[in-house]
């Protein structure tokens, strides 16, 4: 018997004294172990004989993860084998589509698992479930239903608490209901089962490279898009359907966004306190050591079904006995541990406003043959309001969406493109995204919209309806990554009040601002020629050497070549006495002045931005998986004084280095810079870029840019700007205040010389770039 854990393997009979046609070729493999099981093949062979066995090992340097065992096998290990490969076979059978042949094997490895496994034992009920799923698929649903109920029970049984198996269960029996038409049924067992699955996931979110959460979450999508299909598909005017679909969105789109802002907002608040950051590793632990439990089989771990329990259960006290004591020193956790539903999130929506959450899913249809359950990508759409029930659309195929958007883009960056062609682009793509969700609006002119994938890449304040205005003209857009950024919206409130007004908790807020803008690139004495005309894109890619991704990112400069940016020196000078601060400038324009600043009320910075979409070789791909943060950042005074030390100041700040500023407290961020609003698109989770890191490091408002427009235009934008929002009398919100300032700009009441055309900025590509994100309320508000 051959034991393996964590790497392909298989056996191969390399020599033996009787004939055997087999001889050279593998005799049994396993390519299930990469999940974490155990692979344990059993082969047969006469008693009498010699024998050369080899260890096949699929990936090349891993040693030490398997071992060999010998014994004369009793009828109970050969009929256990004969089930695993009954289930090999079956695997292929389904892989061909051939289900109803699979039907005879899966019974027959049943009948084996249960007569020689005493009791519940996992495999048994992953028998069940197997026969049981293919019934379904040949809509023998009535076969299927107490195949799937007996699986159930022996999962709730093998497994205490909240373990995914049970999870799994739930969902099987859900989506059988589904495929019957029992909707009520179906929302039952799969509201318990998303309900398992939200509270395990928890244990999964602990500290660690982001590239982990996204694949638990990965292993989720499916659920998700089932819920989502459960009510656009099957029943879409139940509205606990829609509620549930919602919910599941809310959920989970943007989680580990977070979660991460969550546990640094802990972190910061209690960095004075020992005992509480004890408690915090204590529960990361607690959580690691449930996580690892639960993902395991008990014979892997050596332990019965009841000691199994009895240790699940032992870690699930002291999993909440930690977290309520952390609940008790730290309002911040007690925020991250509050369940998310659809009424508190509409308890936090003002009365004149709607949310609109978009979603990018896969439809899932149960009653299709397995291979072909899964549709090609989709948009959808949930608008929910402070009183009505939520309403979810279908917006269309995510091909057709994004080729349309790519149009749409193209024709925004470039102030030479016919506005005639951009508003095209724009009515095209509005008829598809917005104008559906219009006539769900009703008189609602605020929109709370959180855009999923590359819709995060659109200012839709751009987009055009059918009276051929721009959609800013009518409505005030801001941006969330998800409806649950609300949440932490009432939590940083400064005046104790909730977004709709309700009360929050209070925090007082520094009173000063920070300007930082036109740093010095070159090294003492260097002087570099401007060009006013072209502004060659900057080329960086990872630093090769920098191979631990704890440490301080490294980037090099494969082209020196950022020119300096007199502009933005001219847009600091300009908005400096309206913030009443000396703005940084040529050398103090630094990356360590960034990172000293302490929670400021406006930080303001006017330099290049940069985002990396070729990483150059296999050490930056794997470690910009798991840290996205460092494709993206700014390009500070000493870019060219690079240093060689991992601790050493560079010049470069990347969004990984921004997260972990302080700004908790900060009311406003502008990055007044060049693609700031770039960085990795992720289904479900938004956008890894700066705007990301500035929510990580606790401000409450952003303004970012989508792309570089002219100097002149964003300085004259940002000076009006921020007159909009700090004339004490207007009482503009910050969302409010920018659309006011793009609309001036449509309009040609704002101009860069009297003697040029009044509407020199009508162009898209002026106005549209900036887009605010997270708090739209007014300063102090």
């Amino acid at each position: 018997m051959l034991a393996s854990s964590h790497t392909p393997v298989g056996l191969l009979l390399l020599t033996s004294t009787f004939s055997n046609p087999y001889e050279n070729q593998p005799i049994a493999s396993d390519d299930d172990s990469g999940e974490g099981r155990n692979a344990r093949l059993v082969i047969k062979l006469p008693k009498t004989g010699t024998y050369t066995i080899g260890v096949m090992n699929r990936k090349p340097g891993e040693i030490g993860k398997y071992q060999l065992t010998w014994r004369e096998a009793l009828p109970r290990d050969i009929e256990l084998a004969e089930a695993e490969k009954l289930n090999q076979q079956i695997i292929q059978l389904e892989k061909q589509g051939k289900y109803a042949q699979a039907i005879p094997l899966a019974r027959r490895a049943l009948a084996l698992r249960q007569k020689n496994l005493d009791g519940d034992h996992p495999n048994v009920a992953t028998s069940l479930n197997n026969l049981a799923a293919l019934y379904s698929s040949q809509g023998r649903y009535p076969q299927a239903e107490p195949l799937y109920q007996q699986a159930l029970q022996m999962t709730k049984r093998l497994f205490k608490g909240d373990h995914p198996n049970v999870a799994t269960s739930l969902n099987n029996l859900a989506f059988l209901y589904d495929s019957q038409g029992k909707i009520d049924q179906a929302i039952e067992f799969l509201t318990q089962g998303l309900e398992i699955q939200e509270r395990y996931l928890a244990y999964n979110l602990t500290p660690g490279f982001e590239r982990r959460k996204r694949q638990y979450l990965a292993k989720l999508s499916g659920t998700t898009d089932g819920t989502i299909s459960l009510h656009l598909n099957s029943a879409p005017q139940n509205p606990q359907a829609a509620r549930l679909a919602l919910k599941t969105i809310l959920q989970r789109k943007g989680r580990i966004l977070d979660f991460l802002t969550d546990s640094q907002g802990i972190l910061r608040q209690r960095l004075d306190d020992p005992g509480s950051k004890t408690l915090l590793k204590q529960l990361s632990q607690a959580h690691t050591e449930l996580s690892n439990l639960v993902f395991n089989e008990p014979e892997k771990l050596k332990l019965s079904p009841e000691a199994y329990r009895i240790e699940v259960g032992k870690l699930e006290k002291r999993a909440k006995s930690l977290q309520a004591q952390l609940s008790d020193r730290s309002k911040e956790f007690r925020i991250q541990s509050q369940p998310v539903t659809v009424e508190i999130i509409q308890k936090l929506i003002p009365a004149d406003t709607a949310l609109v959450e978009i979603f990018r899913y896969r439809p899932f249809n149960p009653k299709a043959k397995p291979d072909k359950r899964w549709g090609k990508a989709r948009y959808t759409a949930y608008i929910l309001s402070a009183q009505e029930e939520p309403q979810g659309i279908d917006l269309g195929g995510a091909e057709e969406i994004e080729q349309v958007l790519g149009h749409f883009r193209l024709s925004l960056r470039d102030s030479g493109t016919k506005i005639s062609l951009v508003k095209e682009y724009g009515r095209e793509l509005d008829k598809i995204l917005m104008e559906p969700v219009r006539k769900l609006l009703g008189n609602t002119r605020k929109i709370l919209i959180s855009p999923d994938s590359n819709l995060n890449l659109i200012p839709f304040e751009a987009l055009v309806d059918e009276k051929n205005q721009y959609l800013v003209e009518n409505y005030t857009f801001t941006y969330l990554t998800s409806g649950r950024d609300l949440i932490r919206l009432k939590n940083q409130s400064p005046n104790g009040e909730s977004p709709n007004g309700e009360s929050a908790n209070q925090k007082s807020t520094n009173q000063t601002s920070i300007i930082i803008a036109d740093p010095n690139f070159s090294r003492p004495g260097e002087t570099v020629a401007i060009n006013p005309t072209t502004e060659p894109k900057p080329e960086l890619k990872p630093n090769n050497n920098s191979q631990n991704p704890d440490r301080k990112p490294s980037i090099k400069v494969s082209q020196s070549n950022f020119p300096p940016l007199p502009g933005t020196r001219k847009e600091a000078e300009a908005i400096a006495p309206l913030l009443n601060v000396e703005p940084l400038l040529g050398r103090k324009a630094t990356e360590a002045a960034v990172k000293q600043v302490q929670a400021p009320k406006v930080l303001h910075i006017a330099t290049h931005g940069f985002f990396e979409t070729n990483p150059q070789t296999e050490l930056d791909r794997q470690t910009l998986t798991d840290n996205p943060l460092l494709l993206s950042g700014l390009v500070l005074a000493g870019l060219r004084e690079l240093k060689s030390g991992a601790e050493d100041e560079n010049g470069i700040l990347t969004a990984l280095e921004t997260s972990s500023l302080n700004l908790l407290g900060t009311e406003l961020v502008v990055l007044s810079a060049c693609d700031t609003g770039q960085g990795q698109v992720t289904n479900g989770e938004g956008i890894y870029s700066l705007r990301r890191a500035l929510v990580i490091a606790g401000s409450e408002s952003q303004v970012i840019s989508l792309w570089k427009v002219e100097d002149n235009a964003t300085k004259n934008l940002m000076t009006n700007y921020y007159q909009q929002l700090l004339d004490p009398k207007a009482k503009t919100g910050r969302s409010e205040a920018l659309r006011q300032t793009q609309l001036k700009m449509l309009r040609g009441a704002i101009s860069q010389k009297e003697n040029l055309p009044k509407k020199q900025y009508e162009h898209p590509y002026y106005w549209a770039a900036f887009i605010p994100s997270g708090d739209w309320r007014g300063m102090g508000e």
